[in-house]
């Protein structure tokens, strides 16, 4: 029997309740019990081959990273909020670990993730919509129902800068139509964007939420001529921009790159169409007579919050004269605003969308005194006694405080398992904005601490952010199973040893095969099965199929360059993908040419006594990054705790506002394209990890891969360019007669015992005489002139720091030279074999065309 009654009350657009007695409190329960979300979530991706039943189906988040840019109205400029330390700054560091780590996890599991600042890396912006498009498509099909006006408002863009108060939500108009179930008459609303250059961009939807919405409007998004299919709940979440996926674009305005909406529905209603953005974008909010000149996902919550379409109070409830204040409140208060109504708020107003937590994921001021020494550690923040007692549904905020503590306690447990060090610090229950407003569960999640070099060591690490976010997603996958009285099932890891073959048919037959990766942690995470995604040619990754064993034998047609990769799945949901690797058969007389990919390092910066240093080596991040601010200054640790330029970490921003491109794990693509370009050969590829599964004897050329491998001495996995069993294959083939292309930065680098340098000599027959870090992007060999990817860029990865190679023996000369004249690859004609050795990557030659050259030239010379 309830023994109080529940009052609310709203400020500046939150809801709030009044304080209770602790006894009061301590009765309220502390799980949802039976409160759930009845029906469709909000997005569906209805084309993926597996079901998740034990996972986070259809549980609704909202994840923030810190900070952001904002404008200071006191300073009238532009800045960010944290100081720059160690190469980036807390606004830009907490988004490597959410972005491509944390919301990926958590959306592999069955979570929709809602982000109340833009999440997409990506500078460009394409809007389609029925009020104006510019140079893209925006048109309707009619069958038997009729596109009309929608009676509420709808999107419309204008050209410049938005002031403070407009609504780009409540400028335009929106359409709908009648549902149909009948496949055959539909009508559709299609929205074919001009990309203006090639790459990833997230896709968002928007539409009105009427009384009579469906909630399974159909949507197809056509990337590079494959199709994924979406469900979407338009009961729920209307006027704003709603995320269905990050997709593969290509230039221009073609129908293989387009989004279509359906009618077709199994429910009797209305289904709504508003505009369609593809990527992230530049800020256009101005404030102070100017924006700041940055991309979007790179400004505070604030601003994205208004290009969103959220009222006035949500984003500014300061009134436009504190944007630091409105940018910490608009995080929670956008949040609310989508929420309410939900089951998860009933008493409130809002759109519905039923989120049921929130965390913020922040890093820490703070050094250990007085030398800083050792880690400082990670903390977490809860609000339990201040403002509102109970949350929106009715419960206690002891479930904040639950899971506060259990991300600091099993955070620091899986660190301290993988890295054999990590100091936990409290969990703060204390009164913060993100975690006093939001009517939901929330925390906060002090990472680390970005003051302390010790702690900055492992969070520029890509390995410390992978297993840092896969603790966070194993915690709240955790919280919400155990709060809805559910199982759970932790998905898998990626899987290892990724091996094609050709079958003894010699018709184009080959095996695709894979190991599983277990994690000993996690019982619950090993595979039940495994999805197999193909491409072919230029075109993007189907949306795959579902294998049941660790291996599939398959036919490969005749003519064509075949892509594969793959991933593991169970109950809980699915791994990130394998690296791709690539196939092609010709014909049964063609030459057979092996690629194996031997890149797999992920890497800080390379570290000194009390900082990091990019120009040495910046490292290399799990694809693209926006976490690079600029060079470190500040060495002197007698300077620790300063934020002025005199301290230690101070960091120049001459990289402010850039991406830098990373590892994508598919350059075998690129090798294979330059191959098949070159000549009719049968291509087959592997992982270096699985060396020992390949004859190499068999095959007329091998072409190993090495991109940025090397053994660093910084890095937190050691990856080397050449491990024993690699360089005892090599050798063996040499020995067999073997033609062999190599190519890598970092080769002779890391060639450091006896038996590295003699193999690098007697096999490769060269030597390492230096290093190339000249800016000239210019080499010469093979009869043409190419540039290189040698700067920090946004398209690919850069070779920035480049061995030089020399010829030792005789029948070995200096094949190519970098832009000062030294030897940047060197080949060998000998009785018994060939070599060509590369001092950088072929695969960052930045023309396809010169790629393609410089790989037949090399062929002609090892199969002549």
């Amino acid at each position: 029997m309830k023994i109080f009654t529940k009052r609310f009350f709203f400020v500046a657009g939150a809801l709030f309740m009044p304080l209770l007695p602790s006894f009061l409190l301590d009765a309220q329960p502390t799980s949802w019990e039976k409160i759930e979300h009845i029906g469709k979530p909000w997005v569906s991706n209805v084309s993926r081959p597996y079901e998740i039943t034990e996972g986070m189906e259809g549980r609704h988040l909202a994840l923030w990273a810190s900070h952001g840019r904002f404008y200071d109205i006191g300073k009238e400029r532009w800045r960010w909020q944290r100081p720059p330390l160690y190469t980036t700054c807390e606004d830009l560091f907490t988004q490597t670990i959410v972005v491509p780590y944390l919301m990926p996890m958590l959306e592999n599991a069955g979570a929709i993730v809602f982000s109340p600042r833009e999440r997409d890396w990506q500078r460009h912006e394409v809007i389609v919509d029925n009020d104006g498009s510019n140079s893209s498509l925006y048109f309707e099909t009619q069958e038997h129902n009729h596109w009309m006006r929608c009676m509420d408002k709808g999107f419309a863009f204008h050209n410049g800068y938005y002031h403070d108060g407009e609504n780009p939500f409540e400028a335009g108009t929106a359409r709908m139509v009648e549902a149909t179930k009948d496949a055959n008459n539909l009508s559709t609303v299609n929205y074919q964007p001009n990309i203006p250059e090639s790459g990833k961009y997230a896709v968002y939807v928007s539409y009105q939420t009427l009384p009579s919405s469906v909630d399974d409007a159909h949507y197809i998004v056509w990337h590079q001529g494959q199709k994924t299919e979406f469900r979407v709940n338009q009961r729920m979440g209307g006027s704003t921009w709603v995320y269905l996926g990050t997709f593969t674009f290509d230039s221009g305005c073609n129908e293989q790159n387009r989004v279509v909406l359906t009618n077709q529905s199994q429910q009797i209603g209305m289904v709504t169409a508003d505009a369609v953005r593809f990527g992230g974008g530049m800020g256009n909010i101005e404030r102070g007579g100017d924006v700041s000149h940055l991309p979007r996902c790179l400004e505070g919550a604030r601003y994205y919050a208004q290009w969103a379409g959220m009222p006035y109070n949500v984003y500014s409830s300061k009134n436009g004269e504190n944007d630091y204040a409105d940018d910490i409140n608009a995080r929670s208060l956008m949040l609310n605003e989508l929420c309410g109504g939900s089951v998860y708020a009933p008493d409130s107003t809002g759109r519905k969308v039923p989120i049921e937590l929130s965390l913020a994921v922040h890093s820490d001021a703070g050094y250990n005194k007085p030398d800083g020494e050792g880690i400082y550690g990670s903390l977490t923040i809860c609000t339990t006694g201040y403002g509102d007692s109970l949350l929106a549904a009715g419960c206690s905020r002891q479930m904040s405080k639950e899971l506060a503590s259990e991300l600091l306690d099993n955070t620091t447990a899986d660190l301290q398992y993988r890295y054999r060090t990590w100091e936990p610090r409290e969990v703060y229950d204390r009164n913060y904005s993100e975690t006093r407003v939001p009517i939901v569960p929330s925390a906060i999640l002090e990472t680390l601490s970005h003051q302390s070099f010790n702690d900055m060591r492992y969070g520029l690490d890509p390995n410390f952010r992978f297993t840092l976010a896969r603790s966070i997603y194993k915690t709240l996958l955790k919280y919400t199973a155990r709060k809805h009285h559910k199982d759970y099932v932790v998905t898998p890891l990626t899987p290892h040893n990724f091996n094609i073959e050709f079958t003894e048919q010699g018709d184009g037959q080959v095996i695709i095969s894979w190991t599983p990766t277990l994690d000993s942690q996690e019982p619950t995470s090993k595979p039940t099965a495994y999805v197999l995604y193909i491409a072919e040619g230029d075109g993007d990754f189907d949306n795959g199929t579902l294998i049941k064993g660790t291996a599939v034998t398959t036919r490969l047609r005749p003519g064509a360059l075949v892509h594969f990769r793959v991933a593991a799945v169970n109950n809980g949901g699915i791994s990130f993908p394998s690296q791709v690797l690539t196939a092609s058969y010709q014909s049964a007389e063609s030459k057979k040419i092996l690629i194996i990919d031997g890149f797999q390092r992920l890497s800080s910066p390379s570290v000194t006594a009390q900082g990091f240093d990019l120009d040495d080596d910046p490292g290399i991040t799990f694809g693209r990054t926006c976490g690079i601010l600029g060079r470190q200054r500040g060495f002197d640790p007698a300077f620790i705790g300063i934020e002025d330029s005199t301290g230690l970490g101070y960091t120049s921003s001459e990289m402010e506002g850039r991406f830098i491109g990373g590892h994508e794990f598919d350059y075998v693509r690129s090798h294979a394209k330059a191959i098949f370009n070159s000549g009719k050969y049968n291509i087959i590829s592997c992982s270096s990890e699985a060396i020992d599964r390949q004859p190499l004897y068999k095959y007329d050329a091998v072409d190993l891969l090495l991109g940025l491998q090397c053994d660093d001495g910084h890095s937190l996995l050691t990856y080397k360019a050449f491990p024993d069993n690699l360089r005892s294959s090599i050798s063996q083939y040499a020995v067999q007669g073997g033609r062999i292309l190599t190519s890598g930065a970092y080769i002779g680098r890391d060639m450091k015992s006896d038996d590295d340098i003699f193999f690098l000599s007697e096999v490769l027959k060269c030597q390492h005489f230096g290093t190339y870090r000249d800016s000239i992007e210019t080499i010469k060999g093979l009869g043409t002139t190419f540039d290189f990817y040698h700067q920090l860029n946004e398209q690919h990865y850069a070779a920035t720091s480049c061995d030089v190679l020399m010829p030792v023996s005789e029948g070995a000369f200096c094949a190519m030279l970098y832009g000062n004249g030294t030897s940047a690859a060197t080949a060998y004609r000998g009785p018994g074999y060939r070599t060509f050795t590369m001092g950088f990557p072929l695969e960052c030659i930045k023309e396809d065309s010169k790629r393609t050259a410089i790989m037949r030239g090399v062929l002609n010379f090892l199969l002549q």
